[in-house]
């Protein structure tokens, strides 16, 4: 589970801050973040951080990037699940055919 290695960096300190660049939709969609409710349970759900109290813009904007880096991750898994579940199926029907194809082994037995 990503979630939770992503989850445990939040309580790493910083390596370095990389300025971000919000319109000012996102600056208030992170003021509405800010105060308590359905949409910031929500973040700390898939950020598996804790969001409780007062909170430093920082900390949000942490959880934010933690729970689109799940979502991206578990995209990806179910993109590679759902590739391998088709190559599977090429192949499986192939093995079919070529199964059908084979003599059955018991048709070489003498029947005395």
């Amino acid at each position: 589970m990503h979630y939770v290695y992503v989850a445990m960096r939040l309580n790493e300190p910083a390596q370095e801050r990389k300025a971000l660049p919000l319109t000012a939709r996102d600056l208030e969609d992170l003021d509405r973040l800010r105060s308590p409710g359905p949409e910031r349970t929500a973040l700390a759900d898939l950020s598996g951080s804790q969001l409780e109290g007062e909170v430093t813009e920082s900390v949000l904007l942490h959880a934010i990037f933690a729970a689109g880096l799940r979502v991206v991750q578990e995209m990806a898994e179910a993109s590679a699940y759902a590739e391998a579940a088709s190559e599977r199926r090429v192949t499986e029907g192939e093995d079919r055919r070529i199964a059908r194809r084979r003599r059955p082994s018991w048709a070489d037995e003498d029947h005395d």
